[in-house]
């Protein structure tokens, strides 16, 4: 048998509630502290882990805001222009998850690197709040309509010849190099100018 306890309730009246019950409250109590406690914590964590990703985006400096993103260009296409070659734009920003990403991806695959060296001039051209770089972008047909990255095939005349929308190289949590390889591959001046034979 359980024993019963009378609990004053708003002290006028006492109500009778058995050993049991008490029990169940003291621990259900117990467990919204704690809950309390927890919720918290995440709560700050969260903060931490947005503030740390923050941080290290902002301390990223792949994209150069204060770059004259034209001349860049033009000197891209006539250096391409010269040695039968196109140009790969890379648009993004410093902020951009993902154009860090794929940068790095780059850089750490030595085949995939070697590939654009060898077949393209690149520029990386900013988007940011500190430069849109917004008439540059109008000239290139406005290719941030697709997100970010977003990157262009320029000619040798600097026309664009394809704008490819980078979600469509992505596999799993970053880009394929295999995609953004077969993608290049397509892009290419022998690509687009094949030699006809006679």
């Amino acid at each position: 048998m359980y024993e019963i306890y009378q609990v004053k309730i708003y002290s006028t009246k006492t109500v009778d509630y058995p050993e049991k019950f008490i029990f169940a409250s003291l621990i259900i109590y117990s467990n919204l502290k704690m809950m309390k406690r927890i919720l918290f914590l995440l709560i700050a964590m969260s903060f931490g882990v947005a503030s740390f990703a923050q941080n290290q985006t902002e301390s990223v400096k792949i994209y150069n805001p204060a770059a004259n993103a034209q001349a860049d260009l033009d000197a891209a296409v006539a250096k391409a222009k010269s040695e039968n070659k196109h140009v790969f734009v890379q648009i993004g920003g410093n902020w951009c998850p993902w154009c860090i990403s794929f940068h790095n991806l780059v850089e750490e695959t030595p085949e995939l690197k070697s590939y654009i060296v060898n077949n393209f001039e690149t520029v990386k051209l900013n988007y940011s709040k500190e430069n849109k770089n917004e008439a540059v972008l109008k000239k290139l047909k406005n290719p941030g309509r697709f997100g970010f990255p977003v990157f262009l095939i320029l000619d040798g005349n600097g026309e664009v010849i394809h704008i490819q929308n980078s979600a469509y190289l992505e596999e799993g949590k970053g880009h394929s190099v295999k995609k953004v390889t077969d993608f290049l591959k397509n892009w290419t001046y022998t690509a687009v100018n094949p030699v006809v034979s006679k």
